[in-house]
């Protein structure tokens, strides 16, 4: 859509995009971010390029920071919509740069960052450059189903799906004998957000029963969409963890849905899910959330 000059300065104003209007927004959020911190903060640890032209507008805006110092702005030519650029990460603040690991480490958390973006949205294109040729590539899909298949490649993946009450479960898992002996492999995505969860990765190596050894993990993605009011996604820093209302009942949800179709799935006749309590409902109403 593209922004007027007023709106991208806005954009760039501490707090000035935040989505929280009254108090008890911070129990239903639906918004990936709410403080409103993102652009400025990073504006202000590195070298920042916004382009931006509202679709209909003759000319576009282009804002300049360096260092997060009142922005250069003059008009440009720019397509509809809005770019980004940041460069020279940290330059300004050698303290902090000198704590990055090396350049291929880092791109590593860079492509899985990014992976996960594209895994959750598969509505979008997303490009991966590095060094300015192409790293990777994900391509518009028509459902996170084909996105996943795109992702992992060449892995045979089961499609598994199913609701408990409220909760809703879509996984795409690899075959058991490809399992890994790590997590990294096992993507967990609550509401479009990936996180990091153990009691959720547990409960689905534990949905593949006694074919799965133990310490081991499938490849693939996990989707559980559930409503906002009772995940609390303000307790981690990163935002890489969340506080669910009833953690337990989500796991138990997880591994009922997964365990009834793996079996199936993979053709596998020796297959016995492990025996675990289901819940027949969703999670029951939220405990109050820290700070509620």
């Amino acid at each position: 859509m593209g922004m007027s000059e007023e709106d991208a300065l806005l954009a760039v104003e501490r707090h000035a995009t935040s989505k929280i209007v009254k108090f008890d927004d911070l129990l239903k959020l639906h918004t990936f971010g709410f403080r409103g911190e993102a652009l400025p903060s990073i504006a202000s640890v590195s070298r920042f390029l916004l382009r931006t032209r509202a679709r209909g507008a003759d000319e576009g805006v282009e804002l300049r920071f360096n260092g997060g110092v009142v922005p250069e702005v003059r008009p440009c030519g720019a397509p509809a919509g809005t770019t980004i650029e940041i460069r020279d990460l940290f330059y300004n603040v050698p303290a902090r740069r000198k704590f990055l690991k090396a350049a291929t480490t880092e791109m590593n958390h860079i492509t899985e960052v990014v992976e996960g973006v594209a895994l959750a949205f598969p509505q979008l294109t997303i490009t991966l450059k590095r060094e300015g040729k192409v790293s990777h590539e994900w391509l518009r899909r028509a459902n996170r189903a084909d996105r996943a298949r795109e992702s992992f490649g060449n892995e045979e993946l089961a499609e598994l799906s199913g609701r408990v009450g409220d909760l809703s479960v879509l996984a795409m898992l690899g075959r058991p004998e490809r399992a890994r002996s790590t997590t990294s492999s096992l993507k967990i995505f609550v509401n479009g957000r990936q996180i990091r969860d153990r009691t959720l990765l547990r409960a689905v190596a534990q949905a593949y029963g006694s074919v799965m050894e133990p310490g081991r993990y499938p490849l693939g993605a996990l989707f559980i969409e559930m409503d906002p009011e009772l995940v609390d996604v303000n307790v981690h820093p990163q935002k890489a963890e969340v506080r669910f209302a009833d953690g337990r009942a989500v796991a138990d949800a997880v591994q009922q849905i997964l365990s009834a179709e793996l079996g199936r799935s993979f053709g596998l006749p020796g297959f016995a899910p492990a025996a675990a309590p289901a819940p027949t409902s969703a999670p029951g109403p939220a405990r109050p959330l820290p700070g509620g």
